[in-house]
Order: C-alpha cells, then structure tokens, then sequence
C-alpha cells in the first residue's frame, strides 16, 4: 500500500490538484446526473435527458483535466476568476462597472440613481445608473 501512495505522490507532483471550481463543477456533474432520473418520474423526454447526461460527463471531464493539469498559473487564474464572480453575487451593495478606456473593475454604492464614476487608475469619467 506504501508504494501505490508514492507512485501517487510522485505522479501528482506539479499538477493542480482540486480547488473551489473542481469541486463546484463535479457538484453541478452530480446534479446534471441525478436530475434526468427525477425528471423521469414525471415527463420522459429522452434528448433532454441524454443532453443532461451528455453535459454532466462534459463536466467531470474538464474537472478531471484541471485536476491533473500542468499548467497551474493558468488554473490559479480560472478559480480567481471563478471565486470572483462568486463575491460579486453576494455582494448586493454595490454594483461593479469596467472602466471604458482601461477596463479596471469599479465598484459603487448601489441604488443611488444616475452618477459620474471617476476610475481610480486612469482618472476616466463616466456616468452609470445604480
């Protein structure tokens, strides 16, 4: 048993391993899964179904990719992004705009009508509504 968890050391080493977007994406595979089997009960319609089936084995292969990729930059930036988009949902206070000219995320108060929004890296005016 020793030598089966030191191969598997060994092989894991530099890959990625799992992170909150694995795991959200196998979650969604697991759903898309069991979804067809309860929607069963009620309506069968068999291309939804092999549709759902089909995506949710998509899904658990891209997990699985990112799992054993190499590249780990560029699947540190994917779950960033992933975990970004995350706190902008639960984030019901303020609203996030880009700035038109240098694309920097602004974020401001929501609710207050029609403001000008200064971006603080290049100083670029624009008005937004809130």
């Amino acid at each position: 048993m020793n030598k089966l968890r030191q191969w598997f050391l060994r092989f894991m080493e530099g890959r990625y391993g799992t992170d909150k977007l694995n795991i959200a994406l196998l979650v969604a595979a697991l759903v898309l899964c069991v979804l067809p089997t309860l929607l069963s009960f009620f309506v069968w319609i068999p291309l939804v179904n092999t549709c759902l089936a089909l995506l949710s084995y998509v899904l658990t292969a891209v997990a699985i990719f990112r799992c054993f990729s190499r590249n780990t930059y560029r699947r540190y930036e994917e779950n960033r992004k992933y975990l970004r988009f995350c706190e902008r949902l639960k984030d019901r206070q303020h609203r996030y705009y880009d700035c038109p000219k240098c694309r920097q995320t602004v974020r401001v108060p929501r609710g207050k009508g029609k403001i000008s929004i200064s971006c603080p890296k290049c100083g670029e005016k624009f008005i937004r509504k809130t």
